[in-house]
């Protein structure tokens, strides 16, 4: 299973921000490995590890941090893939939107928990999810946290396509080198103008998400639901 943490986050974006330039890199991926994509943060992050300045420094490292690793995302410019070879949960999901093309395995699963963890949404899934589903569809995930299909993901437009999980490395595969064998300043270009005004937006509603949940996290309600939910795991 694998767990996002803030090394992670960091790693990811300076590795997209040092091949931004790199004319050896012509598309990038981001998938998990064994059979899940990524289970998102470790909440047990909240309560060891504790630096110096208390809860406050700790919300503020988290916030630059998640700030940091989304606005590479939103800011890479060639194209970026997610390749979902299995459940996803929290961030992972949230970012799908900030890729430009998103392939899952028909066993994927996507769930977003904040509320319940007394938090709030990020990755601008505040912002791209009621726009790629519908507010109906997107209030009913973050929300009310249900999870969702691969198949009710790719009619949502979150997911580009859905493979067999037999077959899922090769089909990405397939993808990304049909991707690469293209002309490569004519990719940079076209996803500039596809994005343009977009990513100023989503550099907005990042800085915002990421402000807000810095509050949530120096919450009472945010701590009491994050204790309740280690416990239980005990």
């Amino acid at each position: 299973m694998n767990v996002s943490f803030s090394q992670m986050y960091t790693g990811i974006a300076d590795a997209l921000i040092a091949h931004a330039e790199d004319p050896s890199v012509r598309v990038a991926v981001l998938t998990g490995t064994g059979k899940w994509y990524c289970a998102g943060n470790d909440l047990s992050n909240f309560t060891k590890n504790m630096p110096a300045g208390g809860p406050a420094e700790m919300a503020l490292n988290g916030k630059n941090v998640l700030k940091h690793f989304c606005d590479a995302l939103i800011a890479f410019p060639k194209p970026l893939i997610a390749a979902v070879n299995g459940p996803a949960i929290g961030i992972p999901v949230t970012t799908l939107g900030l890729c430009d093309l998103v392939y899952c395995t028909d066993n994927a699963t996507f769930k977003t928990p904040f509320v319940s963890l007394g938090q709030s949404p990020e990755g601008c899934s505040s912002y791209v999810f009621p726009r790629t589903f519908g507010f109906a569809k997107a209030n009913e995930m973050l929300l009310t946290e249900r999870q969702i299909t691969a198949q009710e993901a790719c009619d949502g437009g979150l997911v580009t396509r859905i493979f067999n999980e037999d077959m899922f490395r090769d089909e990405v595969n397939k993808v990304v080198k049909h991707m690469a064998s293209l002309p490569p300043q004519s990719m940079r270009i076209s996803k500039g103008l596809i994005r343009h005004e977009l990513n100023q937006k989503l550099l907005e509603v990042n800085a915002r998400e990421c402000e807000v949940l810095r509050e949530r996290w120096l919450s009472d309600e945010c701590m009491t639901a994050i204790m309740n939910f280690l416990n239980r795991k005990k």
